[in-house]
């Protein structure tokens, strides 16, 4: 394995910590952050969390994973010769720094030097025709020779084929569930020869995760945001592809499709796009044309790994504020700057309230910063 990228790294103790948090229940990305922000560190977090469900009403006590428990998965990456990489560390993947609320911890099998190309997401039809197989493969690998790194879901079809046009010049593979079980799995072979060949698989799913329905969709998330843009081969009026695309609209990145023939519902999807908008490729140059002028603008620097806030100035939120703050909320997703305005309270106090929401598993997030109660 070639040598990694030098830059901040989360020590031993704060690797446990982080694993800890992300996979304590009501934990998503975008709490893990608030969390970090609030305490400075995840290991305070993880002593605050009792104390903070409390607070937010939970109708029942969460199990915060213990220490043991977080070195036996860290482990059972080691064994599978994968690693964690946390979001401000080197290894990983830039892009995905643009995104809203980006997992905090991935679980990485391969080469971190990958990350480090610009890249672009190739998506498609898992029953895909031999005319959509050769295209994605096709445009993979000229996009490749071209220096660009491929993203794609691992799924049969399009997702196969294009993993496969860029095994010589680097594809990164992202799973719906761990590291350790690949889906669908006669994509195995293909996931070790991609981590062997200078790519990497990824994931934010624990090792041991099945991978159910919904969390494809988190899956196709994390496709779209490794990536400068995103192209469709192929895909149905209704289909994960469209997601795929849909979220890359929504993070800026650009949306690509090949055109298909109307009287194949393979193809109804992407035509469905280009008349939407987007840009129509009929080969390799027509992605590297509009995408070369975007290299290196969506990067940016992550939030520092930890740091200790400072809230001394702000009172904690007591009951009466936790009420003004419930009382705001409904089933309608509303801004948190609404919140704050309509209550008068302090941000600070705003965002811990919604914090032990959170946590409590009474709030829901929306697009946009939006929240709602459960």
């Amino acid at each position: 394995m070639s040598q990694r990228a030098a830059g901040p790294r989360l020590s031993d103790r704060q690797r446990l910590s982080w694993l800890r948090l992300i996979r304590t229940p009501n934990v998503g990305p975008a709490t893990f952050r608030d969390l970090i922000n609030r305490f400075g560190s995840a290991e305070t977090a993880l002593e605050m969390l009792p104390e903070l469900m409390i607070s937010g009403g939970a109708r029942k006590s969460v199990r915060i994973p213990s220490m043991a428990e977080a070195e036996a998965e860290l482990e059972t990456a080691r064994r599978a010769g994968a690693r964690f990489v946390g979001i401000g560390e080197a290894d990983y993947p830039p892009l995905m720094k643009s995104m809203d609320h980006p997992p905090p911890l991935l679980a990485v099998k391969g080469e971190g030097a990958v990350f480090r190309l610009p890249a672009v997401a190739i998506v498609g039809a898992r029953n895909a025709s031999l005319a959509g197989i050769k295209m994605a493969r096709t445009l993979a690998a000229e996009l490749g020779r071209d220096g660009y790194g491929i993203v794609s879901g691992l799924a049969r079809g399009i997702d196969t084929a294009a993993h496969q046009g860029s095994l010589a010049s680097g594809t990164i593979g992202v799973l719906a569930g761990g590291l350790d079980l690949p889906y669908p799995p006669e994509n195995a072979g293909l996931c070790n020869e991609i981590a062997e060949r200078g790519g990497a698989i990824i994931s934010e799913m624990p090792f041991g995760w099945q991978p159910r329905a919904q969390d494809f969709p988190r899956r196709n998330r994390l496709v779209a945001g490794a990536a400068l843009g995103l192209v469709v081969v192929e895909a149905a009026q209704r289909s994960g592809s469209l997601i795929s695309a849909r979220l890359a609209g929504e993070m800026g990145r650009l949306v690509f499709a090949v055109p298909g023939s109307p009287l194949d519902p393979r193809a109804a999807g992407a035509n469905a796009l280009l008349k939407d908008g987007a840009t129509l490729v009929t080969e390799a140059s027509d992605i590297t044309n509009a995408i070369a002028p975007l290299v290196g603008v969506h990067t940016r620097e992550a939030p520092p790994l930890e740091e200790p806030p400072d809230f001394s100035a702000t009172p904690p939120p007591g009951e009466h504020d936790r009420a003004r703050v419930i009382e705001a909320l409904g089933p309608t997703p509303v801004a948190v700057d609404e919140i704050i305005r309509h209550t008068g309270l302090h941000p600070a106090q705003v965002f811990m309230v919604l914090l032990e929401l959170d946590l409590a598993g009474r709030l829901e997030r929306h697009a946009g910063g939006k929240v709602s109660l459960v």
